[in-house]
């Protein structure tokens, strides 16, 4: 069950909140590369106030009363989701934080997390919509509406000019021709109707 499926009222009225006596914790999520930021807590009006506004707040057991993430440091979590749990009783949300998340001056409260396989997940999601609804002002689109032979050959350029820049020193030229190469892949397992997903699949089992 999730806030995409239910409005609302309709979400305030699902949450168990008798459970834990008046609160549910909450896992608040970056939006963009899923990197987990911290863990709250709400009760109701906490819930309602963040539906309302579309900033995320809590209620503060040690404040006891309701926080607005950000209240002072401006480092607010712009909410861009909300899902309830099997149980009804933990809420995730996704959010698009301003700033640091942790009180530490830290990216998230758990410490300096590496996102870099969310963000090739959140890479993949913008060419699946380059794809899905192209623009003409997009490269990515208009690498698409050239066919599949044109994309597989930007791969097979890219892994050229990749396997050159290896022979020599050149730090900044040669991670610049691999990040090429990654994205002009992504786009083909696109074009080829596939994702990141599929390929971990298959080196899963090649593991086992």
């Amino acid at each position: 069950m999730n806030h995409t499926e239910l409005n609302d009222t309709e979400l305030i009225a699902a949450v168990d909140f008798e459970k834990g006596a008046g609160l549910v914790p909450v896992v608040v999520q970056d939006a963009l590369n899923l990197a987990v930021l911290m863990l709250g807590y709400m009760n109701r009006e906490a819930l309602e106030k963040t539906l309302a506004e579309r900033r995320v707040t809590f209620f503060s057991r040690s404040k006891q009363r309701l926080w607005t993430k950000g209240e002072s440091s401006q480092n607010y979590l712009d909410l861009v989701d909300i899902k309830l749990d099997c149980d009804r009783d933990t809420l995730l949300v996704l959010a698009h934080p301003h700033g640091p998340t942790c009180h530490t001056g830290a990216t998230t409260c758990f410490g300096e997390v590496e996102a870099d396989i969310a963000f090739l997940k959140s890479l993949q999601k913008t060419i699946k919509e380059r794809h899905d609804h192209p623009s003409g002002q997009s490269y990515t689109a208009s690498l698409f509406a050239k066919g599949i032979n044109k994309v597989a050959q930007k791969v097979g350029e890219e892994a050229v000019e990749l396997v050159i820049e290896a022979k020599d020193d050149n730090e900044e030229l040669f991670l610049g021709e691999a990040a090429d190469l990654m994205y002009h892949y992504l786009v083909l397992l696109r074009a080829k109707g596939y994702g990141l997903e599929d390929v971990v699949s298959v080196l899963e089992k090649r593991h086992r």
